[in-house]
C-alpha cells in the first residue's frame, strides 16, 4: 500500500507532536506575557526548545499521540452531539439549566482524567483489575441493572412528589 508524506513515521512521531507542543507553548507564552510584552522571538525560541525537548524522549511522544487520538475522537463525538442537539432543539445550543452544566462538566472532567490515564498507560492495571477478572462480567451486569432500577425509582419519586404538590 502506498504511503503518503502525512502517514510517514517521521511526520507522525516527530513533526506533529513537535508542532503541537511548539504552538501550544508559544500561545501560552504570548497570552500570559510571561517573558515580557512584545518578546515574540524569545517566546518562539523558548517554545522551540521545549518542543525539541518534548520529542527527544519516546514516552512523551507516545502520550501526546494517544492524547491526540482521544482529542480527535472527542471532537467528532461533540460535533455529532451538537448537530443532533441542533436538529432536536431547532436553534442555538444554549444550556440554561445549571444542573445540566454541572453534569456535562463532570462528564468532561472524567473523560479527560480517563484519557490522560489511558494515554500514559497508568490505567492498564486498574482497568485489568476492574474488567479483566473472572467475576467482572457478572459484577458489572449487576451494577448496571441496579443503576437502571435506582434511576427509574428516582425519576418516579421525583416526578411523583412534584405531581402531589400541584
Amino acid at each position: 500500500m502506498a504511503e503518503t508524506i502525512l502517514q510517514h513515521w517521521i511526520f507522525t512521531r516527530f513533526a506533529l507532536p513537535f508542532l503541537l507542543i511548539f504552538f501550544i507553548v508559544f500561545a501560552l507564552l504570548e497570552k500570559t506575557k510571561l517573558l515580557g510584552d512584545g518578546k515574540k522571538q524569545v517566546n518562539a525560541l523558548v517554545a522551540f526548545v521545549i518542543g525539541l525537548l518534548a520529542i527527544s524522549v519516546a514516552y512523551p511522544i507516545e502520550a501526546i499521540n494517544n492524547l491526540i487520538l482521544f482529542l480527535t475522537v472527542a471532537i467528532v463525538v461533540a460535533f455529532v452531539g451538537l448537530i443532533l442537539w441542533g436538529f432536536v432543539s431547532g436553534g442555538e445550543a444554549k444550556v440554561e439549566n445549571k444542573a445540566i452544566k454541572w453534569i456535562i462538566g463532570v462528564v468532561i472532567a472524567i473523560a479527560l482524567i480517563w484519557a490522560a490515564l489511558w494515554a500514559t498507560k497508568l490505567a492498564l492495571p486498574f482497568y485489568d483489575f476492574l474488567f479483566g477478572q473472572a467475576w467482572s462480567k457478572t459484577f458489572w451486569t449487576n451494577v448496571a441493572f441496579i443503576a437502571v432500577v435506582a434511576i427509574a425509582l428516582a425519576v418516579v419519586l421525583i416526578t411523583g412528589a412534584k405531581g402531589k404538590g400541584d
